[in-house]
């Protein structure tokens, strides 16, 4: 097979390979965090607390949407991955193509669907009149460009699936600098409002996107799709379908859960709305990590189920998890010991000193619970990969049951305070399902892929002797 611009990761020592191919998507993840930054910054700072408000309150309701559309590319991808794995080159282009054409319908029909709902779906989520029409303004923006998000998400899936982590990178550090020219024109010098912020996002993911496609046309030969290629298969348009979508409605499923949350956080008021915005953005930059190291297990262990290599899969993983439990420690240490002065980043700490503190609570709760998030992000992500996607879907029902819980009784009985278990209750209960899971699949994998392997039959001695 053609190996330009790819990378095996069926062979090699796995702590080697996982940290070579994380490095990449970790630098990617930070700039994507880094034009978030800025856009919550130049609209905290240069129009204040009240439109920082507003845009805080689109989070959930974003993930809803947005997070289905990531989850149908991720999705997609693995298929790809596992045909990588496979050495099948004909089957790579075919995956290619199919995840292309129902990328390019299904964005369509999200944009027009989630443009049309964004009001209402706000309305029901209590958002306080005063900032409502603001939130619609910039949220309404972000949803008519779905497929600009999709373009790039697709694109770059497609790309880690190869083995190539860093293209996808280039252009995302790109279209970060230009969102954050485009925040300040926009903003300061146009008057644009809120709705500067988003127009910013979206013409950086359409540039994004675009250069990721040029490379794949130009630098991979083993996409260059023939007339065959091209044949549409509604078998496998099912299968890709079948492996995206349980994946985008476990981030949807997710979501419902995180919107149940932002509604309880309403009804709190303004300051609460604002110290929630500020502070799960400072978290969502700690958790840049877990989303590098989660989408390297993902293609790590799709690219190795391809190739059935499933104690490969296993040593990934706990090298994955023994990086992401110090990082963890690292990570509360400093959010406990600077949350303050990291807030002020997006908050003036001094004329708004009950969102600070708000904010302060907020993220040191999240952050004493890293270890149990960075498992719910590594083990899922490894389960999508080795494809099984669905069990991964009811991890998202479990976060969502264990946010509805806190959203209806627990906030209501203990306030912000409250608020502020939400996610570290929904993380526990995933894992509390995901590891039970993970072993079960891969002692499953094992009797379906390896059933007369001598490795195989040497646990399988082992486990007998034991309940014996």
């Amino acid at each position: 097979m053609s190996r330009t611009m790819t990378r095996d990761l069926t062979e090699g020592r796995p702590l080697k390979q996982i940290v070579s191919f994380a490095l990449p998507l970790l630098f990617g993840v930070l700039f994507q965090q880094l034009y978030s930054f800025v856009d919550t910054a130049v609209v905290g700072h240069f129009l204040g607390a009240e439109r920082l408000a507003a845009v805080g309150a689109t989070g959930s309701v974003n993930f809803l949407v947005i997070g289905l559309c990531l989850g149908l590319c991720s999705g997609f991808s693995i298929p790809v991955a596992q045909a990588f794995g496979a050495k099948n080159e004909p089957e790579i282009r075919r995956c290619v193509f199919h995840a292309a054409v129902l990328s390019a319908v299904l964005s369509i029909v999200f944009a027009v669907a989630s443009t049309l709902l964004c009001k209402p779906l706000l309305q029901l989520m209590n958002t306080p009149e005063e900032i409502i029409d603001h939130s619609a303004q910039y949220i309404g923006i972000i949803f008519a460009a779905i497929p600009f998000c999709i373009l790039y998400n697709m694109a770059s899936g497609i790309l880690r699936a190869l083995g190539d982590s860093r293209t996808p990178v280039i252009f995302l550090v790109f279209a970060s600098l230009v969102n954050i020219v485009l925040d300040l024109f926009l903003i300061i010098v146009c008057g644009m409002d809120v709705a500067g912020a988003a127009v910013a996002t979206a013409v950086s993911q359409l540039l994004s996107g675009i250069g990721c496609v040029i490379v794949m046309v130009r630098r991979f030969p083993v996409l260059h799709l023939s007339k065959e290629d091209r044949r549409f298969d509604g078998r496998l348009a099912r299968k890709m379908l079948g492996t995206g979508l349980p994946m985008g409605l476990q981030f949807s499923i997710t979501a419902i859960g995180s919107v149940m949350v932002q509604w309880s956080v309403n009804g709190l008021g303004v300051n609460a709305v604002a110290a929630v915005a500020g502070a799960g953005k400072l978290s969502m930059f700690f958790a840049c990590v877990f989303d590098a190291l989660a989408s390297t297990m993902a293609t790590y262990a799709g690219q190795n189920m391809g190739a059935r290599k499933l104690d490969r899969i296993h040593q990934g993983l706990r090298c994955t998890s023994l990086l992401g439990i110090a990082y963890c420690v690292l990570a509360f240490t400093v959010a406990a010991l600077f949350a303050r002065p990291l807030l002020s980043l997006f908050i003036d700490t001094d004329a708004a000193p009950e969102v600070t503190a708000m904010g302060v609570q907020y993220l040191t709760v999240n952050a004493a619970f890293y270890i149990p998030l960075l498992f719910v992000n590594i083990v899922r992500l490894c389960i999508q990969g080795m494809g099984y996607t669905r069990v991964a879907m009811l991890a998202g029902l479990s976060e969502m049951i264990a946010r509805a819980v806190v959203a209806l009784f627990v906030v209501p009985a203990f306030g912000f305070s409250g608020a502020c278990f939400a996610n570290p209750a929904a993380w526990v209960m995933a894992d509390l399902f995901l590891f039970p899971c993970y072993f079960q699949i891969m002692r499953t994998a094992r009797q379906r892929l390896m059933p007369d392997s001598e490795e195989y039959k040497n646990k399988k001695v082992i486990r007998l002797r034991r309940a014996a």
